[in-house]
């Protein structure tokens, strides 16, 4: 196992798979020569050129839908929209284009496009550039939606999204760049399906994906130390397809739940785990659900403010002792 950064994880697997398929490609703002904003594609435009590493306008509809039209002839192009905010504007190719293509070309034509752009609340970037879009990309049938918690998730999601024939958006947290993690020294595929148990517990599940992942194992720490509650982590990384029995299994080991997103908390991920708790395993609780998720108003600049409107570890502990009636 070698340990790295999660922008070295994607940039590594960005570097493996030009090496391994001339028919990938990578494009976006300032992919090439500067190596990518968060440095996701640094050096690669010297090592493979200007054809493979192509550095496009700021426009993001356009190449977008560039990208889209080269994999309808066998190009695979990985695809970065600099900032999740930007992605509003490439959504018709993405929703329209990508998704739809297969299905309504009777499966004629096909779509192996990866498109990956960083998201969510970082340090003071203002409304426009703090989204959390991934319950819009949940909710377009026929595009596949993965968000890695961590560096070997980043390596392996992206070195399978390039090889999968659907599209697939990958979904990273702007935070997390520099989050350090093991991957392994050999090749690995990440399913693009499923979820994983980061802690395994009896008392309670806590749902979470990239960010929020790490919010409730800190939770979960302090449930254990302080008041001996044992938490069962969930890392949902998959959010389309939601992985339904998973989801179940869990809920059924510790009959309660808490989901937890930077996201607010209308049509978001919660809702939707709570809509599945709800029809695969019902009867299995001893508590209704909580969610707990950002306040319902746009990020604000100022420092305070923003952190008073996201989650933290201390509102998932308040919610199980909740949840528990501490």
């Amino acid at each position: 196992m070698a340990e790295m950064a999660l922008w070295e994880a994607v940039r590594r697997a960005h570097d493996e798979e030009l090496a391994r398929d001339p028919m990938v490609i990578v494009m976006g703002e300032d992919v090439g020569l500067a190596g990518g904003t968060y440095k996701a594609t640094l050096g690669l435009y010297e090592k493979y050129g200007p054809e493979r590493v192509i550095d496009t306008p700021i426009s993001e509809n356009s190449f977008t839908g560039l990208g889209i039209g080269a994999s309808f002839l066998g190009v695979r192009p990985i695809i970065e929209i600099m900032s999740v905010n930007f992605a509003w504007l490439a959504l018709d190719q993405i929703a329209n284009t990508a998704a739809k293509v297969r299905y309504m070309s009777g499966g004629q034509l096909q779509a192996p496009v990866v498109i990956r752009s960083p998201g969510g609340v970082a340090h003071q970037l203002g409304a426009q550039h703090s989204a959390r879009m991934e319950k819009v990309f949940m909710g377009i049938a026929g595009l596949r939606v993965v968000t890695p918690s961590n560096p070997r998730q980043a390596y392996g999601l992206l070195k399978s999204a390039v090889r999968c024939n659907d599209p697939v958006f990958i979904n990273e947290h702007e935070y997390m760049y520099n989050l350090r993690g093991e991957v392994p020294d050999e090749e690995y595929l990440h399913p693009l399906e499923g979820s994983e148990v980061a802690r395994e517990g009896r008392d309670v599940t806590l749902f979470g994906y990239n960010i929020s992942v790490h919010w409730c194992l800190k939770a979960a720490e302090r449930l254990a130390a302080e008041h001996g509650i044992d938490c069962e982590v969930v890392d949902l990384y998959a959010l389309s397809p939601l992985d339904r029995a998973g989801i179940a299994r869990s809920v059924a080991k510790t009959h309660r739940a808490v989901i937890v997103e930077e996201a607010e908390a209308p049509c978001g991920v919660g809702a939707e785990v709570m809509a599945i708790i709800n029809e695969e395993c019902f009867y299995e609780l001893d508590a209704p659900p909580v969610r707990v998720s950002a306040r319902n108003v746009p990020i604000p600049y100022n420092r305070t403010l923003e952190r008073a409107a996201i989650p933290d570890p201390d509102e998932v502990v308040a919610a199980v002792l909740r949840l528990l009636g501490r």
